[in-house]
């Protein structure tokens, strides 16, 4: 089956134009527009389309016969390991570590730091907006006590005494979780979500809440409500979303890592838009309790980080199963074995060259560079096929889409204006969608989990741009109402839904940077529970890519 791609053909709508037109859609004479924008989608032929497969309504993840093969690391010594040569000077995990320990610097002096570099980023032309709260007190309260076990010598972790960034999407005792909205979260969190719970019994400095789009439906960084996270390379572009707020902060040198989360690219997306590595764990790998339910079965939570090295210990903190969470409990024991290995031998990366390709050229050219970059390394390129990419598409879309109405429904019929118009532009447009629809893409589902079952058989890791496109300029006029550009969300999301909707770990990490300084991001996608072969190459991909400083960074270990 040859790949094909149905065009995304819409007009871009922001401003005036937007409301006018959320206006006709909401009305009782919305219906032909709604059923226009659907056949633009691609939804007639999706319906037709014939499937003897039942329903999946989570992704199918077997458990595998045997452990990964390999021991695990020192993960001191593994973190602790000088980085490529020709990086940029970064504040690692490492780095805060060792200053503490050598007493250069304190958890406190690093907190203080952090409140004055956040209270700076925010009142910058434009603003940053990464972290949209942060309280004080409560911060120093953690860093005092993180200062004490490092007096004591009584240290919980690696993580002890390190900023992390929180997306507003998870729960954070004392923060209210917005979940992107204007009027959620007015009452602060009773308990920690299980994610910040092992975040704080890891001795982590919990700095605050990180921004996100609202309830995280569009994969842009634009916020009407919160304000859009401006992306520290460029700060006149998008950081990508909807854990724009995260990807912002550990660009910005706020904190060397933070919790995202991914329903259809969304650590993915705002980490190749800002240089950073971000993992998508398989789903029911980290633990959702606490989390807003936003999309129930494409629904992942995850690390990033400025370094491969760093993205694995938060991942290490944060995988295992919960027994608050019925996903998590039939997984694996979560591993890095042969994680700091530099060599790739036997690892076998399957490309299916016309999907590759579909993306822009600078694009292209980079993701290329770092797939000979790996073989290299020992590993090897296999020439594959992935059927019905353009089904997998719509089936994500229809199952994002309709989990997220369904999750908001109530407060949407109770007060529509709450939200902003791009928001409401999707809500209006799902609702035309019914019953037959998420079935039909549940029944595509289980087609995609088998298929790539098969394609795992074959290959080892499966690689893709993280996007069609670099990070795009900021629009002016979407400031106030978001915007409705379908060709470019199209563009953005082209290489993340089919991750999402087989429950795949999928890892971003940057290939290049284009002749703009603008990150390129490269994508692996690997077999159920093998997050340990992602981190690794991503760690190899470092000893080709050095790291460039984007224009906007905090430097919270330097002199003052």
């Amino acid at each position: 089956m040859a790949y094909t791609r149905t065009p995304v053909k819409a007009p871009r709508l922001a401003g005036f134009k937007l409301k006018l037109f959320v206006g006709l859609l909401e009305s009782p004479f919305g219906g032909p527009l709604k059923k226009m924008m659907l056949t633009n989608l691609g939804m007639p032929a999706f319906r037709e389309r014939a499937i003897e497969e039942g329903p999946s309504p989570w992704s199918i993840r077997p458990h595998p016969a045997k452990a990964p093969e390999g021991s695990e690391p020192d993960l001191e010594a593994l973190i602790s390991s000088p980085p490529p040569g020709g990086s940029f000077p970064e504040e690692s995990v490492w780095a805060f570590v060792s200053a503490y320990r050598a007493g250069d610097r304190s958890p406190v002096d690093i907190a203080r730091r952090v409140v004055e570099a956040t209270r700076q980023s925010n009142a910058t032309t434009p603003p940053l907006r990464a972290i949209i709260a942060q309280h004080e007190s409560d911060l120093l309260q953690q860093a005092q006590e993180s200062a004490e076990r490092y007096a004591k010598g009584t240290t919980r972790s690696l993580l002890d005494g390190v900023p992390v960034a929180v997306k507003d999407e998870v729960d954070q005792e004392g923060y209210g979780t917005t979940a992107g909205t204007s009027f959620l979260g007015q009452s602060p969190a009773q308990s920690d979500s299980t994610v910040v719970e092992r975040l704080r019994n890891a001795g982590a400095l919990l700095i605050g809440k990180a921004n996100m789009t609202e309830i995280g439906i569009v994969v842009t960084g634009l916020n009407p409500h919160l304000g859009a996270v401006r992306n520290p390379y460029d700060p006149a572009r998008m950081t990508g979303g909807s854990s724009s707020g995260p990807g912002g902060a550990v660009a910005a040198g706020l904190c060397p890592v933070a919790l995202g989360a991914d329903g259809g690219g969304s650590i993915r997306m705002p980490a190749g838009f800002c240089g950073l590595v971000g993992l998508k764990p398989t789903f029911g790998r980290v633990s959702e309790h606490g989390a807003a339910p936003l999309c129930w079965s494409v629904a992942h939570l995850g690390p990033m980080g400025m370094t491969a090295r760093d993205t694995a210990l938060l991942y290490h903190v944060l995988a295992g199963p919960d027994p608050r969470d019925p996903h998590s409990l039939e997984q694996p024991e979560p591993t890095l074995a042969g994680l700091g290995d530099p060599d790739l031998s036997g690892l076998r990366i399957g490309v299916y060259r016309p999907y590759f390709e579909d993306a822009d050229e600078e694009v292209v050219k980079h993701c290329d560079g770092m797939l000979q970059n790996l073989t290299e390394a020992g590993a090897s390129e296999v020439g594959i096929e992935i059927e019905d990419i353009d089904g997998m598409r719509l089936a994500q879309l229809v199952t994002i889409a309709s989990e997220m109405v369904a999750s908001h429904r109530q407060y949407y019929r109770e007060d529509p204006t709450r939200y902003g118009h791009d928001v409401r532009l999707n809500f209006s447009l799902v609702a035309s969608l019914d019953g037959a629809d998420y079935v039909n893409a549940q029944r595509v589902r289980t087609q995609a989990c088998e298929r790539f079952r098969r394609l795992f058989g074959e290959v080892d890791l499966i690689a893709l741009p993280t996007s069609g496109t670099v990070a795009p300029p900021f629009p002016a006029d979407a400031a106030e109402t978001g915007e409705s550009n379908l060709e470019l969300l199209d563009k953005i999301m082209r290489f993340a839904g089919i991750a999402n909707l087989t429950g795949l770990p999928a890892i971003t990490f940057p290939a290049g940077y284009t002749a703009a300084g603008l990150p390129v991001g490269f994508q692996l996608i690997a077999a159920p529970w093998r997050e340990d072969l992602l981190l690794k190459a991503a760690l190899v991909s470092e000893h080709f890519v050095p790291k460039k400083s984007p224009r906007v960074r905090y430097d919270l270990l330097g002199e003052q």
